[in-house]
């Protein structure tokens, strides 16, 4: 459901309305120590923790697939390319050309596996509750970052969402004049140029309107919405930092633990 004041999706999971920035913190938090090792111990411990933030994100059942969708794709796909050209160790159980299956290539293609939804989950569940403006307000507001650049970033992902319409708009002129009908490569790299036109021109009039209104000033500017972070903001970063805590310290302590920059990776 479509707020009509605020144009946002409304939500109801306890996650939904935190703080844009503590959602980035907590995929972060979450995301960079799974990354320093490739083991199914701490991916399969991580996972297993992110369930209830993932039920708790406030996403439909449909919706969560659907953004998900990549990574149930991509995770299979991946195990598939290590387990086939993987480090090889231990016993190999097939053999053709460059392919060898092995049982080390097999264990380093489950924990690739693993660790794709274990990272790639709660990073887009997360993101997906977060409003562009919110996370700008943060960005500006709390970690300082430059104004000019963070409304600039802002402005132009609200204007993402005109390029489809752009094309699509694009393609059912070049239709009426008869146009579109032959040399789909030829019309493709045309309306692509064509787009390329539009977005430099709506860019050119975006800057001249946000600067006429006084953006990107040497003054001090105020914002219309404070950012704000309460108790609630501060234990989702908490947890988040707990899950991939735990899983590395159960890696370590069955011996699964393997650091990709290290002998054993």
């Amino acid at each position: 459901m479509i707020d009509p004041l605020t144009a946002r999706v409304a939500r109801r999971g306890p996650i939904a309305p935190r703080s844009a920035l503590a959602k980035l913190a907590a995929a972060l938090l979450i995301a960079l120590p799974l990354v320093l090792t490739i083991d199914v111990v701490s991916a399969s411990v991580a996972l297993f923790l992110e369930i209830p933030l993932l039920l708790l994100a406030g996403l439909r059942a449909r919706e969560f697939w659907t953004r998900t969708a990549v990574l149930w794709i991509a995770a299979p796909l991946s195990a598939v390319t290590i387990a086939l050209y993987g480090a090889t160790s231990g016993t190999v159980h097939f053999e053709w050309l460059v392919m060898r299956v092995s049982d080390g290539s097999l264990a380093l293609a489950a924990a690739t596996a693993v660790r794709v939804l274990a990272i790639g989950l709660p990073a887009v569940v997360l993101f997906v509750t977060v409003d562009p403006t919110d996370l700008a307000d943060d960005l500006a507001q709390r970690l300082r970052l430059p104004s000019r650049f963070v409304v600039g970033a802002l402005a132009g992902m609200r204007m993402l969402g005109l390029l489809a319409d752009d094309w699509r708009a694009l393609a059912l002129a070049r239709r009426a004049r008869g146009v579109a009908d032959e040399g789909r490569v030829r019309r493709a790299f045309g309306m692509a140029f064509a787009l390329f036109v539009l977005a430099i021109r709506r860019g050119s009039s975006l800057a001249t309107a946000m600067e006429a209104r006084g953006f990107g000033g040497s003054g001090a500017r105020s914002w219309a919405r404070a950012s704000r972070w309460d108790a609630r903001d501060s234990l989702l970063v908490a947890l988040a930092a707990v899950i991939p805590t735990v899983a590395i310290t159960v890696a370590v302590a069955t011996g699964a633990w393997n650091f990709i920059l290290g002998p054993s990776a």
